[in-house]
């Protein structure tokens, strides 16, 4: 199993890039936005990987990030997201935003992604809605960027990622529910303006929350 690739870049098209590893070219398709990156890196880069082995075929889906990937993997288990659509909605939306989407239930930000109707979209929104508490706000890792000597070519867990995951923990053990904790707090992040601490996230967090109710 193939779980990254480092490697130079060969050529790309609309939905997928080669990458030259040791002399081997490798065909992967990945969205846009990991797309992007890849194009926009001088030197060696890296891609994190999914494959999917069918009778006919192998194919190979790289991300930028862990939390792409993660999104992608998710995605794919609903009922009409295919790898072809779960990449195009990746493309459409970043995934903190996928997520704050699908907290809120906003159906018209999913359909911005071709091949999503408004069915679809509803489905992904209450199949996935009380199952993406475990991947991280924002993008974790940057894979695709030009790689220095002793370099992974993986970055450290961004730390607004991490006050995220704590800031949802601390509202959820408050009594709120997952979901709506990781709705507030996925707002609230877009809001701070400078660096995005636990405590700001959680105070930030409770604003868009209505108190819960004590009963005893």
């Amino acid at each position: 199993m193939i779980a990254k690739l480092t490697g130079t870049m060969d050529s790309s098209g609309e939905d997928w890039v080669v990458i030259d590893v040791g002399g081997v070219g490798y065909l992967i398709f990945c969205s846009v936005r990991t797309l992007n990156a890849l194009t926009a890196a001088v030197g060696m880069v890296s891609v994190l990987i999914e494959t999917h082995v069918r009778e006919d075929h192998i194919h190979l889906y790289g991300f930028h990030s862990e939390s792409e990937k993660a999104w992608f993997k998710l995605l794919t288990t609903v009922q009409g997201v295919g790898a072809k659509v779960g990449l195009a909605i990746l493309s459409s939306i970043a995934p903190d935003m996928l997520a704050q989407s699908i907290a809120a239930g906003d159906k018209a930000a999913v359909t911005q992604a071709p091949g999503v109707g408004p069915k679809l979209a509803t489905r992904i929104i209450s199949e996935l809605k009380d199952k993406m508490g475990g991947i991280a706000l924002g993008e974790a890792a940057m894979p695709g960027t030009r790689i220095s000597d002793g370099d992974s070519g993986v970055a450290d867990a961004d730390p607004a990622s991490q006050a995220a995951a704590d800031a949802v923990s601390a509202l959820v053990n408050l009594g709120y529910g997952r979901t709506e904790a990781f709705g507030a707090v996925s707002h609230a992040a877009q809001k701070i303006e400078g660096d995005v601490t636990v405590e700001s996230l959680i105070k930030d967090g409770l604003s868009e929350l209505t108190p819960v109710e004590v009963h005893g």
